[in-house]
């Protein structure tokens, strides 16, 4: 029985799914779940956003508020969440996070808002189930 669920997020239509998937597999135990939702923001988009909305705290809030109904669609379907911002490469960062942390699974769409990544298997799943130390189940 998986209760403590890292769900890497990036707002794309694969991540919505996977939301939908952890919240189906637990259905029958949700109250004593917690999935905490992960969105690891790298170098280039941390500028982009500082420079759109004028300084780091106000991006990092509109960040927050980006994910903000997935937060309240979750805790509506009776899942305890929170969302966690990180900042560095997605893929490496979210490893060393998942590794850290004592999750029994980690969630993760198979494809991210990268357009490159529409090619193959999304890059940043890939490295997760490559060498994440938990089990991960990727979303289609």
């Amino acid at each position: 029985m998986f209760t403590k669920i890292l769900l890497a997020s990036d707002g794309s239509e694969h991540s919505i799914r996977a939301i939908d998937y952890a919240l189906k597999m637990v259905d029958t135990y949700k109250e004593k779940v917690h999935i905490e939702l992960v969105y690891a923001v790298d170098g280039d988009q941390s500028k982009k956003d500082v420079l759109k909305y004028g300084d780091s705290d106000t991006a990092s809030m509109k960040r927050k508020e980006k994910f903000k109904s997935t937060v309240d669609y979750i805790e509506e379907q009776g899942v305890s969440t929170d969302i966690t911002i990180l900042h560095g490469q997605p893929a490496e960062t979210l490893i060393e996070y998942a590794n850290e942390g004592d999750y029994d699974c980690v969630i993760v769409g198979s494809r991210g808002r990268n357009k490159f990544q529409t090619l193959v298997l999304g890059s940043v799943s890939h490295k997760l189930v490559k060498y994440v130390q938990t089990p991960v189940i990727v979303v289609k």
